[in-house]
């Protein structure tokens, strides 16, 4: 009879899988760091792959990856192993999240780094629309509703005489009813169209939004990373309108010492740019992107920490200015303001600050446009960002 011997199973990964690995990481992987060598807009987080491995380390000694009892396990094993033991465990998990396509390795200037792909992006999306709306105890939402009725084949209002280029969705008690007091009881009932009577429906509109992030120097300075949040916010609110608003649309604009549109897709790693603050290239490029889309309604979300301090010339210079509120910058930000309000364009602001020349120049805007600001900080700055979002529901946009 032929003999088996078995012996002990040893997991190298801790039965672990990329999305476990991606879940605890997504820090690491939203990171916003600051090259100065660079010193470029839109330059994207990369990492080598002995910094990933340090975060996976990190993570497993955290215990955050599993429940109490395995998590002291885990920290056992890794007492135990040799430097070479350990250093093969955490180059298995980082192949898992490879192979699994959550991050990949590029070719640089600077040598081999890796990146971030469109799936991490999207999966760091999901993650943080859950983290967020579990702060808000949200479950489910709809469509933009606004105050306004329409005659759609939904019923939720009362009834109210039919006109031209309604919807005919009929109300057949209402119709005979107005022909009965028209013409008394009578056989047969002669039905005229100033008899016939609709139901009306709740009018849901479409959203056009451009998400205006700041992304200059003073968002990761003084010791804290203000733009870390900022991204994982936007990262939710896009998720959020592809999965629960279809017909809405999201563009986002970063903006610094200039501005310029960047994909949704690359947002999670993009990394904070030049030092200054041009607010008014960003609203102008908000305005040309919002005034390419169809929608009923269009807004700009602004997250900033600091005040206006750069202005675009007619010559192409920029004209910089980071002391106090330059009355020069304000007034050309505040020209773009007036358009937007023109177009029928709401701003919404979100300071991450509230220094005294910030606050000045964002009542401003919230008094031009009609619209909101919020005094937040990076850690409750996603709460209230997508409570604004879907109260949109029930207010009224003007």
């Amino acid at each position: 009879m032929r003999r088996i011997h078995y012996t002990r199973y040893v997991d190298d990964g801790f039965g672990l899988s990329a999305e476990d690995l991606a879940r605890a990481l997504s820090d690491f992987l939203l990171e916003s760091g600051f090259h100065s060598q660079y010193y470029g807009f839109s330059e994207f987080n990369s990492h080598s792959l002995e910094q990933l491995k340090e975060a996976i380390r990190r993570a497993l000694e955290s215990g955050e990856l599993f429940d109490a009892e395995r998590a002291e396990q885990v920290r056992q094993e890794l007492a135990k192993m040799t430097p070479e033991q350990l250093d093969q465990v955490l180059d298995k998990l980082a192949a898992k999240l490879q192979d699994e396509g959550y991050v990949s390795e590029q070719d640089t200037p600077r040598g081999m780094k890796l990146e971030i792909t469109d799936k991490a992006v999207d999966f760091l999306g999901f993650k943080a629309l859950k983290d967020l709306l579990g702060a808000l105890g949200r479950s489910s939402f709809g469509a933009h509703e606004t105050r306004a009725l329409s005659t759609g084949v939904e019923s939720s209002g009362g009834s109210r005489p039919w006109e031209f280029g309604d919807t005919l969705n009929l109300d057949a008690g209402a119709t005979l009813f107005s022909a009965l007091r028209r013409e008394g009881i009578r056989l047969p009932l002669n039905i005229d169209y100033e008899d016939l009577h609709v139901h009306q429906s709740e009018y849901t509109s479409s959203c056009a939004t451009v998400l205006l992030l700041d992304c200059s120097h003073s968002m990761i300075l003084y010791g804290e990373d203000r733009f870390t949040p900022a991204k994982r916010v936007a990262l939710a609110l896009a998720h959020l309108i592809r999965t629960q608003f279809p017909g809405d649309s999201l563009r986002l604009v970063l903006f610094h010492d200039t501005a310029e549109e960047v994909r949704l897709g690359e947002l999670a790693r993009i990394q904070v740019g030049p030092y200054y603050t041009n607010t008014r290239d960003g609203l102008i490029l908000a305005q040309r992107l919002l005034a390419a889309e169809k929608k009923d309604m269009k807004q700009i979300i602004m997250i900033t920490d600091g005040k206006p301090s750069a202005l675009t010339m007619e010559d192409g210079r920029i004209y910089k200015n980071p002391m106090g509120l330059d009355p020069f910058v304000l007034r050309a930000t505040l020209e773009e303001v007036g358009r937007c309000k023109r177009a029928g364009i709401l701003i919404n602001t979100f300071m991450l600050a509230s220094d005294y020349a910030l606050v000045q120049f964002v009542q401003k805007v919230t008094e031009m446009c009609r619209g909101k600001a919020y005094f937040t900080t990076p850690y409750n700055l996603g709460e209230y960002l997508m409570m604004d979002f879907l109260r949109r529901k029930t207010q009224t946009v003007h």
